[in-house]
């Protein structure tokens, strides 16, 4: 079996963690869980004002050792690095760094990484346990005249789903609001957008929850930016700059199979801070390779991709905001035609309702990840809504997200 052999693709996991403390030992079992042989395991302690750094090194039985850090990318220092004393964690390497942010830890990872393939995961991710054999497929199958650069798969939402020691039990469905839209929002633009984009080649962004890459053109490249809150983002587009500008053909891929869980935001006020820092780390990356607006030089990374992300991601909340206000313009100065304004709106709700449902239906017919049809049934219902509540609110902290970025501090 491919996963236990030792020629199997080597693999170094980077998992960065800020005061984790509460749960950093079920996280880091649950990485050490995962079956697949030729990797060793990062965890980088960014700094942590908690107990996470001494958790760790009591459970795992840590000790301090000598290790050449070889700084190919752009990191803090780097104050120690920890290796078990017990075979059996053999695989485990933890960094204690000064504070520098999630870029900077995975830089620091990268600086101690020995391996070839690089996996970027957050700490509090749950991995399907094939996961990183699915994730390396792609790597294997490429040829000497297409070179995979980076892969991503499909990130799924753990909220109120039964797991145990660090380990996906049972999926359930979740029981609030918040995270059930997010569900149906990550099943559309996983199962239907990015496998469109990867078709085309075309993909502008792998998640930061879960990806790899190939080490020697992350480091080529530079690494992860410090410059913008998008960096996972930002660095796949870097990435395809660098292959276009070298003419040298390449690939991004994705893996429709479920590999990755997370717990997502439940409350408004993380959600809204999560899809402001979303929206600036567009800014930042759409500000910083506009070279690439429309330049046929970059083939369907300058004709189509970024104009996609340009147009109906980084403009889209600006847009409807704007439309909002010329609506409201025009009904104070009647000059609203409300039969033509009821039968547009009748035709976007219908189809922004079948669109939901046909994802929902794809999700069915494919990985059925929600056995029960009550699940289903709750989830096509929760779909209603999202005109009027989700997506309005998800607008709303998109733009306050342009207003950070022009008159906040950026980073």
């Amino acid at each position: 079996m491919l996963s236990s052999s030792i020629y199997a693709p080597s693999i170094s996991l980077l998992a960065p963690a800020y005061n984790e403390g509460k749960n950093i030992a079920e996280n880091v079992r649950s990485l050490l869980s995962i079956f697949y042989t030729n990797m060793e395991i990062i965890v980088i302690n960014d700094g942590s004002t908690d107990n996470s750094l001494q958790i760790l090194i009591e459970l795992y039985e840590l000790e301090k050792r000598d290790h050449f850090v070889s700084y190919e990318v752009e990191s803090l220092e780097i104050k120690g690095v920890y290796k078990s004393r017990n075979p059996l964690y053999n695989k485990l390497i933890v960094i204690d760094k000064e504070n520098g942010g999630k870029s900077d830890s995975l830089n620091a990872g990268i600086n101690i990484s020995s391996n070839k393939y690089l996996i970027c995961i957050d700490a509090d991710c749950i991995l399907e346990q094939d996961a990183l054999l699915k994730m390396m497929k792609p790597f294997l199958k490429q040829t000497e005249g297409e070179r995979v650069i980076a892969s991503g798969g499909v990130i799924r939402v753990a909220n109120s789903c039964d797991i145990e020691n660090g380990e996906l039990i049972k999926v359930n469905m979740p029981l609030k609001y918040l995270p059930r839209i997010q569900v149906l929002e990550y099943i559309r633009a996983f199962i239907l957008g990015r496998m469109a984009w990867s078709r085309l080649n075309g993909l502008l962004i792998i998640s930061g929850a879960f990806g790899a890459f190939d080490k020697e053109i992350v480091i080529k490249c530079g690494g992860y930016s410090h410059k913008t809150v998008g960096e996972d983002m930002e660095l796949v587009v870097r990435m395809r700059r660098y292959m276009e500008d070298l003419k040298l053909k390449y690939r991004i891929t994705y893996i429709p199979d479920p590999l990755c869980w997370t717990e997502v935001p439940e409350s408004i006020s993380i959600l809204g801070r999560q899809r402001n820092r979303w929206m600036r780390g567009t800014i930042e990356t759409m500000y910083t390779h506009k070279k690439l607006f429309l330049n046929p030089s970059y083939g369907v990374l300058g004709l189509l991709s970024y104009p996609y992300w340009f147009f109906f991601e980084m403009c889209a909340p600006i847009i409807e905001i704007g439309g909002f206000v010329l609506l409201v313009i025009l009904a104070l100065l009647h000059l609203m035609n409300w039969d033509f304004f009821f039968l547009y709106l009748l035709c976007i709700l219908l189809f922004s309702y079948l669109y939901s449902a046909f994802a929902i239906l794809m999700e069915v017919l494919t990985f059925h990840q929600y056995k029960r049809r009550i699940d289903v049934f709750s989830l096509l219902l929760t779909s209603l809504t999202e005109p009027f509540i989700f997506h309005p609110f998800i607008v709303i902290s998109s733009a306050r997200g342009y207003f950070d970025y022009f008159f906040k501090n950026k980073v």
